[in-house]
């Protein structure tokens, strides 16, 4: 299960962009998730390990590919690590649920992240491990724990 903490984890890996740049192996790109990510997000086809095609940029490494896929490339091959999903947009949601399928996955959230109308992920603030189902619940979870009521009027 993908479990969510709203906001900053002294151990979580912020810049995941950086992070990968001096991380990843060339052939994390081989694999059938990272070819789907990589033509879903990015719109590029795997050529070869560290290879990757674009109509637009024409060919380049892996460390070009976007902030969201080197996340979710992260998530997938380097366990124990809690990463930073902000430097991910909607469009990963989906994927981070289906790397989440398997195993439990533990993230930060610095936003409120649009998971669609159907999802199960587990909020771990405040120890309350709650799962969570509905969009809404969960956006006011997020404002909750981002922008803290406490501080409200």
């Amino acid at each position: 299960m993908l479990r969510i903490h709203f906001g900053a984890l002294p151990e979580e890996i912020y810049n995941t962009e950086i992070y990968y740049e001096n991380q990843y192996e060339k052939e994390w790109v081989m694999d059938d998730f990272a070819k789907k990510v990589i033509r879903d997000i990015d719109a590029s086809e795997v050529v070869a390990p560290d290879v990757i095609q674009n109509e637009i940029f024409g060919t380049f490494g892996s460390t070009e590919l976007s902030a969201g896929v080197k996340t979710l490339l992260l998530i997938r091959n380097v366990k124990n690590k809690i990463f930073n999903i902000s430097n991910c947009g909607d469009n990963c949601a989906p994927y981070l649920l289906e790397l989440a399928k398997d195993r439990d996955i533990k993230v930060t959230l610095h936003h409120a992240m649009n998971f669609g109308s159907n999802f199960a992920v587990k909020v771990i603030n405040d120890n309350k491990r709650k799962v969570i189902t509905d969009p809404t619940e969960f956006l006011l979870l997020a404002h909750h724990y981002l922008r803290g009521e406490e501080n409200e009027g």
